[in-house]
């Protein structure tokens, strides 16, 4: 079963939004895996606090991208495949990315400065 252990709704982004990008999350991180059951509608509304046609458009959108499909009883389950994983992955990378290029450039630092800080960072969280 998809765990939403640790999920915490934050401001600024549609909830649905949210619930699609925990599970992405976890697909990347391997924590979600093909086959995985999802929560049910009901069960995942009530869980986090949510309206459930807010977790009904969250999985409609991942059934539109064939990441979960439905099963007899209402039952939905995780579809992954390598090509979607590798997919999910650069769509989630770029995206950091995207945005710290964009915050680190309006706060004036060059390139050389932001890769050795990255680098920096990068080796230090190794270590830990």
């Amino acid at each position: 079963m998809v765990s939403f252990d640790g999920f915490t709704l934050h401001d600024g982004s549609p909830i649905y939004s949210q619930i699609i990008r925990h599970i992405k999350q976890g697909m990347v991180a391997g924590t979600v895996v093909d086959g995985d059951e999802m929560p049910s509608r009901r069960i995942l509304s009530a869980l986090l606090g949510v309206n459930p046609n807010t977790v009904q458009k969250a999985y409609h959108l991942l059934e539109e991208e064939s990441l979960i499909s439905s099963r007899s009883g209402a039952k939905s389950y995780i579809s992954l495949t390598d090509k979607h994983l590798e997919r999910i992955k650069q769509e989630m990378v770029s995206g950091v990315v995207k945005e710290l290029v964009s915050t680190v450039k309006r706060m004036g630092v060059s390139y050389d400065e932001a890769e050795a800080l990255l680098r920096q960072l990068w080796n230090k969280e190794d270590a830990t």
